[in-house]
């Protein structure tokens, strides 16, 4: 296992793998011909969003692991001439700069294929022989982190000092806990804790803090061994989680309870409530939305017309 020697002074973080290789079932139809990491927040796709920040924490390569029909996301980080030979000849000069902003430089992106899906774990593991010998950060790009400086910035700031292996945190209601994945906790300074514990899907009562996994990891090459080591956990796949625990008798993990807001974008009420809280900051739409909203919800109110409750869950950010 890791030499604890190696984490005195934490090499840097380069490389962020991006898991998009998922069908994105619960957000049908929509997503039946169009990936779900394409699916757009306000005018922005959620892979962008999620590569904005992975950018902002200094990642210099970025590592896309697909599945099929997931070409599109490749295309969307590549030059598009025709696009924006027209941009420029109309004058768009500002959407233009923004199209070329966007896109991932030369050499510094990598696309390799998860051709079943076997899990998160299996997903990472993919990416083994791009990201070499060292650590990496690992981005969900359906969770978004609305935040400033970013998720992955604050985790990176962690990294610094901490070294080892850092995993994004938010506090969710007891209630909700058995549906993630929840840490043990100790030695708590400010934001930032030692992970004493990784339990996926707790019973209820049994969860050791109200901590849950956010969808942000940076990891030390030594998880993919890890992950080589299981064998198929809940649901039948290769958990991430997993991997984790059998290192942490091995590794310091620190949790980071970030600050911002978590919309989980695979689901229906998170995907548009992050429309919504994106849109709202916006100076071109923002006003115009929030007069409008307070108009709908006014008329929605005097006809009664308001659904019952479901099952669905609630955002943790609403």
């Amino acid at each position: 296992m890791l030499n604890p020697n190696m984490l005195q002074q934490p090499r840097k973080v380069r490389k962020a793998v991006f898991p998009v290789a998922g069908l994105g079932t619960r957000l049908l139809p929509a997503t039946k011909a169009m990936p779900k990491e394409m699916l757009t927040v306000v005018d922005r796709p959620l892979i962008q969003l999620a590569v904005d920040e992975a950018r902002e924490a200094g990642i210099e390569h970025f590592v896309f692991v697909t599945g099929r029909n997931k070409e599109v996301i490749e295309n969307h980080f590549d030059a598009a001439y025709e696009l924006e030979d027209m941009l420029a000849k109309r004058g768009k000069h500002e959407v233009l700069r923004q199209v070329i902003a966007d896109r991932i430089g030369a050499g510094r992106s990598s696309f390799t294929r998860q051709q079943e899906p076997l899990g998160l774990g299996h997903a990472v593991a993919c990416a083994r022989d791009i990201i070499g010998n060292e650590p990496f950060a690992v981005i969900l790009p359906d969770m978004i982190m609305n935040a400033n400086p970013g998720c992955l910035k604050q985790m990176m700031e962690v990294y610094e000092r901490k070294g080892g292996n850092v995993i994004a945190s938010e506090a969710a209601p007891e209630a909700d806990l058995h549906r993630y994945g929840v840490l043990g906790i100790a030695g708590t300074e400010g934001n930032v804790s030692r992970v004493t514990q990784l339990i996926e899907k707790p019973k209820a009562g049994l969860a050791p803090s109200n901590q849950i996994i956010s969808g942000r990891y940076i990891l030390q090459p030594q998880v993919f061994d890890a992950i080589a080591a299981l064998k198929p956990g809940a649901g039948g796949e290769i958990q991430l989680t997993d991997a984790m625990i059998s290192l942490l008798h091995f590794q310091p993990f620190h949790a980071i309870e970030y600050k911002g807001a978590t919309y989980d974008c695979g689901d229906k009420l998170g995907f548009v409530l992050a429309n919504v809280a994106y849109a709202l900051e916006r100076e071109d739409i923002g006003g115009g939305l929030a007069t409008a909203l307070v108009r709908m919800l006014a008329q929605k109110a005097s006809s009664a017309g308001f659904a019952k409750p479901g099952k669905n869950k609630i955002d943790r950010a609403a």
